[in-house]
């Protein structure tokens, strides 16, 4: 047997495996490693296994994940997902569908403090949830607009999804951070303006709030608010002006997030200072352990035939490009149902990025589209995590099936930013274009 047919008989006993319910993980670790004995020997693949452990944990570059896992974990315990909230309520509150649009504008700014989509899902269905539902909003429009907010968390900086996508592909960690600035800020408007869409055409579902607040009691609100977004503006400025890398802006997000926490929660025993950093190293080994399984399993793709099989097919194509750009999109929708973002990414980008460099696509530009899809999946049905995340946290208040319903605005407002990705790439390349 050849080593190409050996490929393609690893890649459907992945699949296999992963539809069986085997861990991701677990899955690319062991049909990679088999996959390598079976092509280039015991020895020889052994070898490379050593290599790629040393090469993955010992640079001084991927430290960036846990250090950006942990702001969001100090963001998160410390409550400043309700200062945000609060603050954008009192800001944003009067308008049609007040409190969704002050949802998604405090995600937006929350997620980029956490970078985690499920995490910043179950904190705004806490806090949001039951004020849109209390206040006679649709479940339907209350819930969606909970689930596409907190997928915001993997565009705007600092994102550990950018971060792996930058590991898997040798593509600049600093660059893509900066690239998912202008789309991020896109993305929530476009959001919100599904919501004024939905409202204006059925009013019912949001009540328009009467509650007025005083410039005085605005300006209070951004007490805690305010340095939280000041801080992650600073992240990217810094990162823009090259005052310092990834993992610098890394650690000193996370120290500044200690500190508001600790202003915020008053001590450390209601921090959960240990639990926090208990969660960051579990969390931090998980990805890493997906990162170094998917690029043993990259090398049996490249060594076997297929990824350069598959990606001589795809480019050979008579077609226009766009057609392979479609091809790829839904493959990412499709898989992106049924499986969270370093998991997606490991699996598809030993193919998919090469076919994209090969077809002259930018590797920042194919980046942000990439994470652009991640959102979108992890809210289509029938597998959509943040969807599930949503109804879980609700405590029974509303039913999944509302989710979905009210996904419908959002998900076209998602293929309306893909559109607008596709036809302005400036949009995502500029700002990394011009960095120091």
């Amino acid at each position: 047997m050849g080593a190409l047919e050996i490929g393609f008989i690893g890649v459907v006993a992945l699949f296999a495996a992963i539809l069986a319910g085997i861990n991701v993980m677990v899955a690319l670790g062991a049909v990679g490693a088999l996959g390598l004995m079976s092509v280039v020997g015991f020895q020889a693949a052994t070898s490379m296994l050593s290599t790629v452990f040393f090469d993955t944990t010992h640079s001084f570059h991927f430290s960036v994940i846990p250090l950006f896992l942990l702001m969001g974990m100090f963001a998160m315990r410390a409550g400043l997902g309700e200062d945000l909230f609060d603050a954008a309520h009192k800001w944003f509150g009067r308008l049609p569908g007040g409190l969704a649009v002050s949802t998604t504008l405090g995600a937006a700014a929350f997620g980029a403090a956490s970078g985690s989509s499920i995490g910043t899902a179950t904190v705004f269905t806490k806090l949001a949830l039951p004020q849109m539902l209390d206040r006679g909003y649709d479940k339907r429009l209350a819930s969606a607009s909970i689930a596409i907010a907190g997928t915001l968390a993997v565009m705007i900086p600092p994102s550990a999804v950018m971060v792996i996508f930058g590991i898997l592909t040798d593509t600049s960690i600093g660059g893509l951070l900066i690239a998912g600035v202008i789309p991020g800020l896109v993305f929530a408007a476009v959001l919100c303006m599904a919501t004024f869409y939905t409202v204006w055409r059925h009013p019912e579902y949001a009540p328009r709030s009467e509650e007025s607040f005083t410039l005085r009691e605005k300006l209070y609100s951004l007490r805690l608010a305010g340095p939280l977004v000041l801080v992650i503006a600073c992240i990217i400025l810094g990162l823009y002006v090259g005052v310092f890398t990834p993992t610098e802006a890394g650690g000193a997000g996370a120290a500044v997030t200690l500190m508001l926490a600790l202003i915020r929660q008053r001590s450390f025993k209601k921090l959960e200072l240990m639990g926090a950093l208990r969660e960051t190293v579990k969390t931090s080994a998980m990805i890493f352990a997906i990162i170094i399984c998917a690029l043993i399993f990259s090398r049996f793709l490249a060594l076997s035939g297929v990824a350069n099989t598959l990606g001589d097919f795809l480019t050979g194509l008579d077609v226009n490009r766009w057609v392979i750009v479609l091809m790829i999109t839904v493959i990412y929708l499709i898989f992106g149902m049924m499986m969270d973002a370093p998991a997606l990414l490991a699996i598809t980008l030993p193919i998919s990025h090469p076919v994209m460099m090969t077809l002259g696509f930018d590797p920042i530009w194919f980046g942000v589209f990439v994470v652009l899809l991640v959102e979108i999946g992890a809210v289509t049905p029938p597998v959509g995590v943040n969807c599930f995340v949503v109804q879980g946290a609700s405590n029974g208040r509303v039913d999944l099936e509302h989710v979905f319903m009210g996904l419908v605005p959002y998900i076209i407002a998602g293929f309306v930013m893909l559109f607008l990705l596709c036809l302005f790439p400036q949009m995502a390349l500029y700002l990394p274009s011009t960095m120091r």
